[in-house]
């Protein structure tokens, strides 16, 4: 069912911005640190997890498709609105960070790629589906 998919949705939203209030207490910040990412990235693992169980019909997996979709650029829109300004000018914490975060990310890209192995690749297009391509 479509509702179950939401109700993911919205309890990785939750976990996470659980996750991010009680980091920002541990981190002495009075805001919530990363609990959209932090929720993103449960649903990623739950869904995951569910459509290896077999738990995850397909009008459920439409669900979360839908509601990720609108995730994301809600997401963008939310970071966009940050004072970036602001935090610079409070000290270098906000620039370590950022720079912890980058190399993080990089050093995590050739780990990423290797998830999954080798695929098969594509069989070649036939003729009827060129044509469709270019029109």
């Amino acid at each position: 069912m479509i509702i179950t998919g939401v109700a993911v949705l919205a309890g990785c939203f939750l976990a996470g911005m659980l996750i991010g209030e009680f980091l920002g207490l541990l981190m002495g910040v009075d805001a919530n640190v990363g609990g959209v990412g932090f929720a993103m990235v449960l649903l990623v693992l739950v869904t995951h997890r569910m459509r290896r169980a077999g738990m995850l019909p397909s009008a459920t997996e439409q669900g979360v498709f839908f509601w990720s979709a609108m995730y994301i650029p809600i997401v963008v829109a939310m970071a966009a609105t940050q004072n970036v300004v602001s935090a610079v000018a409070g000290g270098p914490m906000a620039l370590l960070v950022g720079l912890a975060a980058l190399v993080a990310g990089a050093a995590l890209v050739p780990v990423l790629a290797r998830i999954g192995g080798q695929a098969e690749p594509l069989p070649p297009l036939g003729r009827e589906q060129e044509m469709e391509e270019v029109a």
